[in-house]
């Protein structure tokens, strides 16, 4: 098939992109990021290091612009002594919880405690009048997870859950494509989140009762709701492909109105499966291929491709590879936007219901019952 380059210009030409940059879930444009280096900063602090995605600290820090990061709880000791070997956290002032919501003027926390169960810690800061940003996947209990939205949506507090990709420029793209109906009607939808891993990483996703699928499909169950709404239906297929145990390998199924369909993949097995990670959808007009995700490591920015069996929305007919911006840090402009939020430059772009309808159907996928 050939394959025709087309420049970021071009793409921002023919998308309208430019003239709307924040009409993308997570896109930030010039004039926001002006005003908010005139803002105060926010005063932000952390609780917990136990989830996997802790370190994203050290972004947060790297943007004095905006935050001012006041302190670190971690109750747990031997969370805590593990941290404390880590470059992210040196230099910043320890504290415990009851300390860190206590400084004055804070204004929000990032919460990140170990995946097992999130919402207690997430449900104090809101009843402290904190904003969160809660980092994925939120929690074992869908009713706890609904209590801490409808106190977050009472007190009308900010509840940013940290799904990377949401910020990545290439689904970005994609996700303004489909609602532009450049690829037409979409029908089918297919992703994969795989890496390789050994023994220590097997044996602390056994404590998960939805295997790897807890800890990583997630992620892209935001991206299928993100793109074709919630599923009337939703198929898990969790699998073991070594006798430890580990339900290391899973498949979810979901099924929507008008016979669509979406799969979604994630395995801990898969030889380099960090670059076969994808997103293809599929439309009746066209074809949007991403694949890897993320580029040089976990580098925010993937792979694009966009099939045409014609010329249409000022991309012609073919193959063709779209130029995305140059790679930035995954969680910078994840930060960047909760930001924006906080300081009212612009709306959460995802709904208290959205975040809801994709944790539900999260564990659907990981066989958890909806109810506990």
């Amino acid at each position: 098939m050939n394959q025709t380059p087309v420049s970021r210009r071009s793409f921002l030409t023919a998308s309208g992109l430019a003239a709307a940059a924040a009409a993308l879930p997570g896109g930030l444009s010039a004039a926001q990021n002006a005003l908010s280096a005139k803002r105060p900063r926010i005063k932000i602090g952390q609780i917990g290091t136990g989830n996997q995605h802790a370190n994203k600290i050290g972004t947060l820090r790297r943007l004095t612009d905006l935050f001012e990061v006041v302190g670190v709880a971690e109750d747990d000791a031997a969370q805590r002594a593990k941290a404390l070997k880590s470059d992210c956290y040196k230099g910043l002032t320890w504290m415990t919880s009851d300390e860190l919501l206590a400084v004055p003027g804070l204004q929000a926390v990032a919460v990140e405690t170990e995946e097992h169960a999130p919402i207690p810690t997430a449900l104090r800061c809101i009843r402290a009048g904190k904003h969160i940003h809660l980092d994925k996947p939120c929690g074992e209990s869908l009713p706890q997870f609904r209590q801490l939205l409808d106190e977050a949506k009472a007190r009308s507090l900010t509840v940013q859950v940290g799904y990377m990709y949401r910020n990545n420029p290439a689904v970005q793209f994609c996700i303004k494509a489909v609602k532009d109906g450049l690829i037409g009607n979409v029908f089918d939808l297919d992703a994969a989140m795989s890496r390789y891993d050994g023994n220590d990483y097997r044996k602390l996703i056994k404590t998960y009762k939805g295997g790897i699928h807890y800890i990583l499909a997630c992620h892209l169950i935001d991206l299928v709701v993100t793109l074709m709404g919630e599923p009337e239906k939703v198929r898990p297929f969790l699998r073991r492909t070594r006798a430890d145990g580990v339900l290391d390998n899973g498949l979810a199924v979901f099924e929507f109105s008008r016979d669509r369909l979406a799969t979604i993949r994630t395995c801990i097995t898969e030889a380099q499966g960090f670059q076969r990670r994808h997103l293809t959808v599929m439309g009746d007009k066209g074809t949007i291929i991403i694949q890897p995700l993320e580029s040089k490591g976990n580098m925010s920015g993937g792979v694009l491709k966009l099939a045409l069996e014609e010329d249409r929305g000022g991309f012609k007919k073919g193959v063709q590879t779209i130029a995305m911006p140059p790679l930035k840090d995954r969680y910078e402009d994840q930060w960047r936007e909760f930001a924006a939020v906080l300081n009212g430059e612009m709306i959460n772009p995802y709904t208290y219901e959205h975040d809801y309808i994709v944790h539900k159907c999260h564990l659907e996928a990981c066989g958890m019952p909806l109810d506990v």
